[in-house]
């Protein structure tokens, strides 16, 4: 018996994160169903945006990355390992720099890490742009 193809990083990382962000959805949901303080408070405003960023984008790019890796299975001239892993970047850094930086809110004030949502955002974007080329 043979061994079944391995799927693209791109498939599994994307279906891994729309499973993630729904349980982040779920979670947010219940936060406000049970009006937790440390959730729906005025004072945690910032805290509230940046979470339901990183479950937004999260779903975003899990999609876009299942998206990418059927395309480039499709089309195997967009397949380019330097866009493949900048997605994969992107995935990763973006929600964790909204999570995060609504993990150490302080007031109005997003934590340090919501810098990573930014390289995140650079990493999309050269992803983007270099399939894009690519694609002609």
């Amino acid at each position: 018996m043979t061994s079944p193809e391995r799927l693209p990083l791109n498939l599994r990382a994307g279906w891994w994160a729309l499973c993630v962000c729904t349980t982040l959805g779920l979670g947010l949901e219940a936060l406000h169903a049970f009006k937790v303080g440390f959730y729906l408070d005025v004072g945690n405003e910032t805290r509230r945006l940046l979470w339901r960023l990183a479950h937004a984008h999260g779903a975003l790019l899990g999609l876009l990355n299942v998206v990418y890796a059927l395309a480039a299975r499709s089309w195997p001239q967009l397949s380019d390992t330097l866009s493949s892993r900048a997605l994969l970047a992107a995935l990763l850094l973006m929600p964790s720099g909204f999570f995060l930086g609504g993990v150490f809110a302080r007031g109005g004030d997003p934590g340090a890490s919501v810098g990573l949502a930014a390289a995140g955002g650079a990493a999309l974007l050269f992803g983007l742009a270099k399939t894009a080329w690519k694609a002609g």
